[in-house]
């Protein structure tokens, strides 16, 4: 998107130019500014859309940083620990983690593949 002008500065935009000089003169920049413009294009769609991601997304630059945070579940726990216990952990375990979890414990037991 960079490289899209969107009607700044541009000869094919619907302004009326005065005019300037001999008819012959008018009349050649306007077939140059005919044939660029025909050869122009200019993506409006792919325009809004970037437009519409960015209010969506936000602008990547003010969002802070996610800190990589210890995981919840010590690496010694085992999927019977996890049976067996009616304890509470002490803070929710991430979904991620939790399906880290138990995918490793699958490929352990070949039900994963």
């Amino acid at each position: 998107m960079e490289n899209m002008e969107i009607n700044g500065g541009n000869p094919c935009s619907n302004e009326k130019l005065p005019s300037e000089g001999s008819k012959n003169v008018n009349e050649e920049r306007n077939s140059i500014e005919k044939e660029v413009c025909d050869s122009v294009f200019i993506n409006h769609a792919e325009i809004a859309w970037h437009q519409r991601r960015k209010e969506w997304v936000g602008d990547e630059s003010q969002k802070p940083k996610r800190v990589h945070k210890e995981p919840v579940m010590s690496w010694t726990t085992t999927y019977e620990d996890l049976l067996l216990s009616t304890d509470r952990f002490h803070q929710p375990i991430p979904l991620a983690e939790m399906v880290d979890f138990l995918v490793d414990i699958w490929h352990e037991e070949g039900l994963y593949d």
